[in-house]
């Protein structure tokens, strides 16, 4: 384990931040533009969204960077800013973040497959090794690979923030299966667990798919499989659509009922995904400190 996140952790569970997209959603994002480029269109905006989580008490908070990869900022006719986009990011969270909290930068899929050869290996490493390149160029104390569903793209992704020197944690979607412990692929959190271990990743987690009573065994299961510390970010609950707007109906009060059993179950970073807001996460500050 990187000696960073040891420092980081020799207290007990670490709070993180809540979700991004959603919350620039709610800040003007329209349908259809790209949530990244908001960091040189919308810096102020963006900064808003960590500045919150740190007042809220956050101790991490990521950057608005989850699809700041060439393929993702392609679609939108910015392949060639990639390095722009990330720095900026980086730069927000930073400010933001004023010496209170540590920046752990966001890095998601790319939005192609492997399994189905939109992309191959070479391609992905390639612009994932970009992503990082940039991310760590501006200064972030880690990177999260984050909400992967595809576990070979998620290695990938790790390995290429590796190459950088920061301490990573990478993250898989757990959603699909009977009991909703698979990926979209099929992969167990133990299969996991054993693909991220092998490349020396400092910590290993869960993100997005589900509300936070499914991640309570997802985290068991990892526990027993990894001493490494795990990243645990649950979402409000399932969305739903109401009058055109996608809705999460879990309250902040009821999402912390379940942070104790996350936190015994082995969670070492704790905090939200989607439909999660500073609101939540303050709850879970006094939730976590009364543990």
């Amino acid at each position: 384990m990187h000696a960073f996140i040891a420092e980081l952790i020799k207290d007990g569970p670490v709070l993180t931040d809540g979700s991004w997209g959603t919350q620039i959603m709610k800040r003007g994002l329209k349908t259809g533009e790209c949530p990244d480029s908001w960091n040189l269109t919308h810096p102020r905006e963006v900064e808003e969204v960590a500045r919150e989580y740190v007042e809220a008490g956050s101790r991490v908070i990521l950057t608005n960077t989850f699809g700041a990869n060439r393929y993702v900022l392609g679609k939108f006719g910015l392949a060639d800013r990639v390095a722009e986009v990330n720095i900026a990011g980086v730069e927000i969270s930073r400010r933001a973040a004023g010496g209170k909290a540590c920046v752990f930068a966001s890095m998601g899929p790319s939005g192609k497959l492997l399994a189905t050869k939109e992309v191959n290996e070479d391609g992905l490493a390639s612009a994932f090794e970009e992503q990082a390149r940039a991310i760590a160029k501006a200064g972030a104390d880690a990177i999260v690979v984050e909400t992967m569903m595809e576990l070979e793209e998620a290695r990938i992704a790790a390995e290429a923030a590796k190459h950088t020197g920061l301490p990573v944690i990478a993250c898989m979607v757990f959603a699909a299966g009977k009991m909703k412990d698979r990926t979209m692929m099929g992969n167990t959190p133990e299969q996991a667990v054993e693909v991220f271990s092998r490349i020396g990743v400092d910590g290993i987690g869960a993100n997005c798919g589900q509300g936070i009573e499914g991640f309570i065994p997802i985290c068991s299961r990892m526990r027993t499989a990894t001493d490494l510390p795990l990243w645990m970010k649950a979402n409000a609950g399932l969305p739903e659509r109401v009058d055109g707007q996608v809705v999460y109906r879990t309250t902040a009060r009821e999402f912390v009922r379940f942070i104790p059993d996350l936190v015994r179950s082995g969670a070492t970073f704790v905090g939200g995904c989607c439909g999660t807001d500073r609101h939540f996460i303050s709850e879970m500050d006094k939730t976590l400190k009364g543990l």
